[in-house]
């Protein structure tokens, strides 16, 4: 029977035992259905932050966690060492579903975006002819790969890199969305690959200007350079499309998945690539005692499935117009909001502040005691991302509290 706590206690108990790596609002989570979810003391609000759009399937989706209790009843995990009747059935059934050759199965989009780097580096030395040690990757400003210390590596947030070096070489970092600065790093021959969000979410939903992603795919492909996607959090449906490299029609030499990819039920990541690329990789020279095992392959095939049952592309393209419009009203008729940018259900509200001052932290407090749940990022820009399952209805309800919550501010 899990111990019921109260919400102070829980913090305190958070606050002694665990590392402070993290500075959550001050809301402690109990349960989860669908778009909304419930603190200690029962109250309700919407989730609008998706747990970082790993809950797009909404929470404990009833089919997801069906699969997960079945399959945890069974096996749960074998390790690579030997085979499992369910991975098989699992890289079949994704590679199907993405239109690739071949699935590496992790569990972080961390690990993910560790094992596409790879990837690309081994097929450098063993495809493009680079010389051992000499490949180079480009990286953009502001990206957000995760927090190991290759990806931190390539980072230029300064909370994120400050004090961990020393740094893994090997990365060319230029300005986002901007086509001339890719053109003259790919002049370099010994680059590799292009490693890319196709929207920077963690910068605040920097939507690249329309055509990017294909300019910079056709740069890649015109020098032999590897185009990589980390659709971590933008895949999975989130920005109206499967994929939003697919709102340009443009497939990924290697593409990333996680967070969404098992409906945030169970850690579960993939990269998936073609033959030619994912071959590069021999027996020993890369793996995960997680990765691929019977529980999350379950959980994947059950998550997947849910986004084309639900339709959540199509749902997401269809409410994120709603959001955006009804945000926009906030910049029409207020002088607290200067922008409102997004694709789908993945969207910010820009408040006009210094980061320094806290106001969208405030906000976000103050969208909590009106039962919505969301969170700043780079201090003045707050994300909105609910769950896919999300109703119309519920949106207009959350979209009401949201605006008065802002107002309270003007």
């Amino acid at each position: 029977m899990k111990e019921k706590i109260s919400s102070r206690q829980a913090m305190e108990l958070e606050d002694k035992y665990g590392a402070h790596n993290y500075h959550p609002l001050p809301v402690v989570l109990s349960k989860g259905a669908g778009a909304r979810v419930w603190d200690a003391e029962g109250k309700e609000y919407f989730d609008f932050l998706s747990a970082y759009s790993a809950v797009n399937q909404g929470h404990c989706h009833p089919k997801i966690i069906g699969a997960l209790i079945d399959q945890a009843q069974t096996l749960t995990l074998t390790s690579r060492a030997f085979y499992n009747d369910v991975l098989g059935v699992y890289e079949k059934f994704a590679t199907s579903y993405f239109g690739y050759d071949k699935i590496l199965p992790m569990n972080s989009g961390a690990e993910g975006d560790e094992t596409a780097l790879k990837l690309c580096r081994k097929w450098a030395y063993t495809k493009k002819g680079i010389a051992e040690n000499e490949a180079k990757i480009i990286v953009c400003a502001d990206n957000f790969h995760g927090r190991t210390i290759t990806v931190i590596s390539m980072s230029t947030d300064p909370d994120s890199r400050g004090g961990f070096g020393p740094y893994t070489p090997g990365f060319i970092t230029i300005p986002y969305n901007d086509l001339p600065a890719l053109e003259k790093a790919l002049e370099d021959p010994n680059v590799a690959g292009f490693l890319v969000e196709p929207i920077q979410g963690e910068a605040g939903v920097f939507v690249p200007d329309d055509g990017y992603l294909k300019g910079a795919y056709d740069l890649c492909k015109a020098k032999n350079v590897l185009f990589i996607a980390d659709e971590v959090q933008t895949g999975i449906a989130r920005t109206g499309q499967l994929l939003a490299c697919d709102h340009e029609g443009v497939k990924p030499d290697i593409l990333i998945l996680g967070k969404a990819l098992s409906g945030g039920v169970y850690p579960v990541s993939a990269v998936l690539a073609n033959d030619e690329i994912m071959l590069c990789i021999k027996p020993g020279e890369h793996g995960s005692t997680f990765g691929g095992n019977p529980l999350a392959a379950r959980v994947a095939i059950a998550a997947l499935e849910v986004v084309k049952e639900e339709s959540l592309a199509e749902k997401a393209a269809y409410l994120g117009k709603i959001f955006r419009a009804e945000m926009q009203k906030l910049v029409d008729e207020t002088n607290l909001v200067t922008k409102v940018r997004g694709k789908g259900l993945l969207n910010a509200v820009i408040v006009n502040d210094t980061p320094q001052s806290h106001t969208a932290w405030n906000i976000c407090v103050k969208m909590a005691e009106n039962g919505v749940l969301a969170k700043p990022t780079h201090g003045n820009i707050i994300r909105f991302a609910p769950p896919l399952v999300i109703t119309e209805t519920e949106l207009m309800d959350a979209i009401a509290r949201i605006k008065k919550s802002f107002l309270a501010f003007n």
